[in-house]
């Protein structure tokens, strides 16, 4: 009969703690925001509406504000600031590329762009959602107050977002009529 592994190691045999599970996320969303802060400009380069482009461009200077708060929050807790790969985000921002490169010559690419941006900020609102309601549960005020900013944020670039679809979805009918 086959043992498991899991079971000798006296490490494994304890659940993991909520705190644990908090640290893993944040280095979930650190990696993301890193990534993301690579998609941003060539979003911003592809986007045929000037206020799409602006929009980019200001989420750019957002995410590098969520960056740091994120590095306060590690901070907070004791950790040093360390990404663990998201692959959550890398199909999420692999399906923006591809958008990119197969709309390229369309009306349709804006509507696409934003489509894939909003995709972005859902994910990003359910993680800092959770996250801050995790450091509330910890006892971590300052990184609620943190967590809570950035998920603010967020929230205002994806209500932009939903602004600026409607003309892109417009423009894309309009021009393919």
């Amino acid at each position: 009969m086959a043992t498991n592994p899991k079971q000798s190691d006296p490490k494994q045999s304890q659940p993991k703690p909520l705190d644990e599970l908090f640290h893993d996320m944040l280095k979930d969303v650190y990696y993301a925001e890193k990534q993301i802060l690579k998609a941003l400009p060539k979003m911003a380069k592809a986007a045929t509406s000037p206020d799409l482009k602006k929009a980019f461009e200001t989420h750019k200077a957002e995410t590098e504000g969520h960056v740091e708060r994120l590095g306060e929050v590690f901070e907070l807790i004791g950790k040093a600031p360390r990404g663990k790969t998201c692959d959550a985000i890398l199909g999420i921002l692999d399906e923006g590329k591809a958008v990119m490169e197969d709309y390229a010559d369309s009306p349709a690419l804006d509507a696409g762009l934003v489509a894939s941006a909003q995709a972005v900020e859902h994910y990003e609102i359910a993680r800092y959602g959770t996250l801050k309601a995790w450091a509330a549960q910890l006892g971590h005020k300052d990184a609620v107050k943190l967590l809570d900013e950035t998920l603010a944020e967020e929230t205002k670039t994806d209500k932009t977002l939903t602004q600026l679809g409607g003309p892109a979805n417009k423009a894309a009918v309009a021009k393919a009529a």
